[in-house]
Formats: C-alpha cells, sequence, structure tokens
C-alpha cells in the first residue's frame, strides 16, 4: 500500500443537516439543466420523523420527504416506464415496514411524488425479525431489456443468499411495486451487509461484507454464472467496509470508490472499474466522519462541478458533503 497514491480532498459544498440520522445520498441528474440537479439522503428513524431529504447543488434542504419508518439506503434509476410515459424514479428500504418505498422524481417542481404500491412493495416476506429488515438498496437497469431491478440487502441474513433481487412492475392507479427476482450472495456471518452499488454498464453489482471486504457478482439474474461470486477486495481495511459508488464517465475509464468508515476522516479508496480490482488507484482522504453511504455521477452538473460530484454522508453534522470529481480528477497521477 505503501505505494499507492495519497490524496486530501475537502468538500465545494456542505448541506443543512437532517433532523435526526443521516445515512446514504444518492444523486439524480436533471435531464435538461443538470445544474438543476438534486441530491436525495435519508434520515434514518423510525416514523413519523424517517424521512428523505431533498437537497438542491447548493446544499439547501428543498423537500422532507417524512413518516417513513426508518429509512436506510436510497438509489436513483431513469426512464422507468409508467402506463405511457417513462419517468425517473428514487427507491428507498424502509427497515421496519421491511419494504421499498417508490418515489417519482419532478423534474419540473424538483420534488419527489410517492408512487409505492404498499401492498405490493414488501421485501423478504418469508423472513422475521432482522431477517425481514432491508437496509442497502441498489437499482440495476438492464441494457437491452430496459426493465429495473432492486438489488436489496438486510439487517441479517443466511451465509449464502443474503440479497434478493426485485423487479420494479407498474400496477393499478399509477402505483409502483416489486416481483422477487432471486436470492443470492455470499456472507461471512460478521457484523452486516448494507452497502450495495451497480455498475449497470457493465453488468456487475458490488456489496460491502462490513468485516470482510467487498464481494463482486453479475447484476443481470439471467446471466449464466450469475450465482457465482466473481471477485472478493478490499480485504485490508481497518474500518467496516461501508458505501460503494461507481464513477463512470464516458471519456474515461472511471472507479469504484469504497469507503473506510472512520471517525473524523473516512477514507476512499478508488479501484479500477474495469478488469480486476486487485489494488486501488489512489486512496483518498475525505474529512467526512463515519462515512456510512456514497454515490458518484460523472455528468456534468453546472460550473461548480464540470466533471460531476462524489456526495458523502457526514455522520457528527448529519448532513451530507459535496466534492468537485474535477478536482479529484486533476490530483491524481
Amino acid at each position: 500500500m505503501a505505494r499507492i497514491q495519497r490524496i486530501t480532498l475537502s468538500p465545494r459544498i456542505v448541506t443543512q443537516p437532517l433532523p435526526t440520522d443521516a445515512d446514504d445520498p444518492a444523486i439524480w441528474v436533471h435531464p435538461a439543466q443538470p445544474e438543476r440537479s438534486l441530491i436525495l439522503g435519508t434520515n434514518k428513524a423510525r416514523a413519523p420523523q424517517g424521512a428523505v431529504g431533498v437537497y438542491n447543488l447548493q446544499g439547501r434542504l428543498v423537500q422532507l420527504v417524512s413518516h417513513l419508518d426508518q429509512p436506510n439506503n436510497i438509489d436513483v434509476a431513469y426512464g422507468f416506464r409508467l402506463g405511457n410515459r417513462k419517468i425517473d424514479i428514487a427507491v428507498a428500504t424502509e427497515r421496519y415496514a421491511s419494504r421499498l418505498r417508490i418515489f417519482r422524481i419532478d423534474p419540473d417542481r424538483l420534488r419527489l411524488e410517492d408512487i409505492t404500491d404498499l401492498p405490493n412493495a414488501r421485501v423478504f416476506t418469508e423472513a422475521e425479525g432482522e431477517a425481514a429488515m432491508p437496509m442497502g438498496v441498489a437499482l440495476y437497469t438492464h441494457p437491452t431489456r430496459r426493465e429495473i431491478f432492486a438489488i436489496v440487502s438486510r439487517k441479517t441474513g443466511p451465509t449464502e443468499g443474503y440479497l434478493h433481487q426485485y423487479r420494479l412492475v407498474a400496477g393499478r392507479n399509477g402505483r409502483v411495486g416489486v416481483q422477487f427476482v432471486r436470492a443470492f450472495g455470499r456472507f461471512s456471518g460478521k457484523e452486516e451487509i448494507e452497502a450495495i452499488a451497480v455498475d449497470s454498464p457493465l453488468g456487475y453489482v458490488y456489496y460491502a461484507d462490513e468485516a470482510v471486504g467487498i464481494r463482486k457478482y453479475y447484476a443481470d439474474p439471467t446471466h449464466p454464472r450469475a450465482a457465482q461470486e466473481i471477485a472478493l477486495f478490499a480485504t485490508h481495511f481497518q474500518g467496516d467496509q461501508e458505501g460503494i459508488a461507481v464513477y463512470a464517465p464516458e471519456e474515461s475509464a472511471g472507479w469504484l470508490i469504497c469507503v473506510e468508515q472512520l471517525p473524523d476522516n473516512s477514507l476512499w479508496y478508488l479501484y479500477p472499474r474495469f478488469g480486476r480490482q486487485q489494488e486501488p488507484i489512489a486512496v483518498v482522504e475525505s474529512g467526512a466522519d463515519e462515512t456510512d453511504g456514497l454515490d458518484a455521477c460523472a455528468q456534468p452538473m453546472g460550473r461548480a462541478f464540470p466533471a460531476g460530484v462524489i456526495v458523502a454522508m457526514n455522520s457528527k453534522e448529519r448532513n451530507f458533503l459535496l466534492y468537485s470529481a474535477a478536482e479529484l480528477r486533476a490530483k491524481l497521477r
């Protein structure tokens, strides 16, 4: 590890705090005006305090969707077919309700609208207790069929089949539910699995077995090797393996960003998107406290973020830190 470049990065924007306990961010890019893009973040608390916060790129909280029963993680997908139109969606886990909450992202009003088919959005229905409590979520878009799947982790589970994958399905009256597709994923039996990230263009899903490392599988449930683990890496961390994000610019290979959760200065390890993730490209000192969730986007988002943004949860202040991807790229050798 001594030969790996070490970088210090400071946030460009610090968001307003959430009321109780910030946990996980997701980035949504506006289709016509990227400077109007949004940062979504979960407030991890029991109902009625549990919520999803909606921020603009200046860090101002513009909406708080409350009365969720402990939302943990959240992710975004584009172009979900709902009737005769396509919409962008955000999906959050709701731990104590054992279900997903699905929101339409309104590009005009810059707000979330709950479109969950509540009776048909439950997950881990065969389990009880903590094994039925969803934690992490990442959305996978199939490259040809354009189906959107939610890959979900839970508070505890078996050593095989810890994660479940669900197809998002349109129901009546403009509501969206889920349909179980498969159980997959190895678990060490130590601590838990929360952080998940999907690289849809390459077809991989990554998740953090917190006390062991990052595990890699195929995201397409019909892949002939869908049940087989492709790799286990990032096994050297002293702190927990937590947030994972994919930074995927069109003009270069990009990185997989993995968080080592540490007090006051969580570290990011940058691994190559392509090939084998044996050694990191660099390690980044973020200055964020006990980072749980992380997201990244490589699309230009206005003058402040010309090469996209990386968003990290900052535990002590119950908020999120926005970093310039252009600055990180400039510092990399």
